[in-house]
């Protein structure tokens, strides 16, 4: 009986709160319209940060060179298998994040030299 009304109560729980959510979320326009503000369009996001992009592109490109070099030290060279991919993914993802921290600082460089020159 009782594993029958988790499911119906998660599920109604979850609409619920649905609603309420949608509804103070009305409440909140509703308010912003009555005092002149005019509230943002939904749905419209922010400019997207391309060093956020840049960081999680070398993030997955140092994680997945330290899978393959772990998986050559495991099949190679012997090492315990949890060693081998962990320690590599940990320095080559380490070293992705690096890499794009100095070539974001290196972009931030330029485009404050490029900025003084106009």
């Amino acid at each position: 009986m009782l594993a029958l009304l988790i499911p119906i109560i998660a599920t109604v729980g979850g609409l619920t709160m649905i609603v309420f959510l949608r509804k103070f979320e009305n409440d909140e326009k509703m308010a912003m319209i009555a005092k002149g503000i005019v509230p943002p369009a939904r749905g419209v996001s922010s400019k997207v940060n391309p060093a956020n992009s840049l960081r999680w592109g070398l993030l997955g490109m140092g994680v997945g060179i330290g899978l393959l070099i772990g998986h050559f030290l495991e099949n190679n060279l012997g090492f315990d298998d949890d060693v081998a991919y962990f320690s590599m993914i940990f320095v080559f993802g380490g070293a992705g994040l690096l890499f794009s921290y100095f070539l974001q600082m290196k972009i931030d460089k330029n485009n404050a030299n490029n900025n003084n020159i106009d």
